[in-house]
């Protein structure tokens, strides 16, 4: 993994957890700060897929002077440890049990969740197996809930071969996501696609990027299929608390569709449409995207 490209925009201290035989790497920044002394209020950012904590740069930056700001790296992702598939299930339960245990082991409370793509099924399933620990939700094109929206590029992507081999061989995902998850390919430069794909350099490190795609659950028959339905059956536990809803309005994805949906669970939203953005609206429109963070949390 070459570090020379991108490690100036990534400026933070690596950290280790082990929440059952795989190291997990996470950021823990409070700038001047020993996490033992940090502030109370955390703002913990889950990522999807094929992302890491490098797309959260700037808010930790931002944010970092005031709060104590988590972001973590899903097994298989980032520069956590990428096992085999055989060691490791790579299935939403796992992902939520792996949160579940940072969190607990870390003893965050008074959480602020920013989540992402899947990251908004991981997050939320966390949330509400532990919904004493989380005070506010901002989250932004995802999803924690069934959906009959299956783009067909999606379905491709999940066939056994041709998928696999288009994901893990070719790296298509990632590398289709630097144009297809963006409305403004400009503003990635070379140095910013360089970090969002640096930790997908090889076949076997681009397993849980196939798998990511592999686990969503077209159908009731599918493994995290009922993992997600109890996910949505109790959203209502966050009915009463500060939900900031940030979408992108140009995802192909996670349409505006899927922000319609989460204001049935959340009608009180604090909702922010960001026309010109696409699925990567903090590489979009970072500073819309922050600022609307920023008025939220000062709420």
């Amino acid at each position: 993994m070459k570090k020379s490209q991108w490690r100036s925009l990534y400026p933070f201290e690596s950290r280790f957890f082990d929440p059952g035989g795989f190291r997990m790497h996470y950021v823990d920044e409070q700038k001047g700060r020993h996490p033992a002394d940090a502030p109370r209020q955390v703002l913990l950012m889950v990522h999807g897929n094929p992302t890491w904590s490098f797309y959260f740069r700037n808010v930790i930056v931002r944010f970092r002077d005031k709060y104590r700001c988590v972001a973590l790296d899903h097994i298989g992702c980032g520069l956590s440890d990428k096992p085999g598939e055989k060691e490791y299930s790579y299935r939403l339960e796992q992902r939520i049990a792996d949160l579940c245990r940072l969190i607990t082991e870390q003893d965050l409370r008074d959480i602020t969740l920013i989540a992402h793509d899947w990251g908004g099924a991981i997050g939320m399933g966390a949330a509400v197996r532990l919904p004493e620990r989380f005070s506010r939700l901002v989250l932004m094109n995802t999803a924690a809930f069934r959906s009959e929206k299956f783009p067909l590029r999606i379905r491709i992507c999940q066939t056994p071969i041709l998928g696999r081999l288009a994901i893990q061989g070719l790296n298509l995902f990632a590398r289709f996501a630097l144009s297809m998850a963006v409305a403004k390919p400009r503003n990635l430069t070379k140095d910013i696609r360089a970090g969002l794909l640096a930790p997908y350099d090889c076949w076997h490190h681009r397993t849980a990027v196939y798998r990511f795609v592999d686990d969503i659950p077209a159908s009731e028959k599918h493994p995290s299929h009922q993992t997600l339905l109890e996910i949505e059956n109790r959203l209502a536990l966050f009915r009463n608390k500060p939900v900031a809803l940030i979408w992108g309005m140009q995802d192909w994805c996670f349409t505006p569709d899927f922000l319609a949906k989460f204001l049935q669970f959340f009608p009180e939203a604090d909702v922010h449409r960001l026309a010109e953005a696409g699925h990567y609206l903090l590489e979009d429109a970072p500073e819309a995207v922050i600022d609307a963070i920023e008025r939220f949390l000062a709420k």
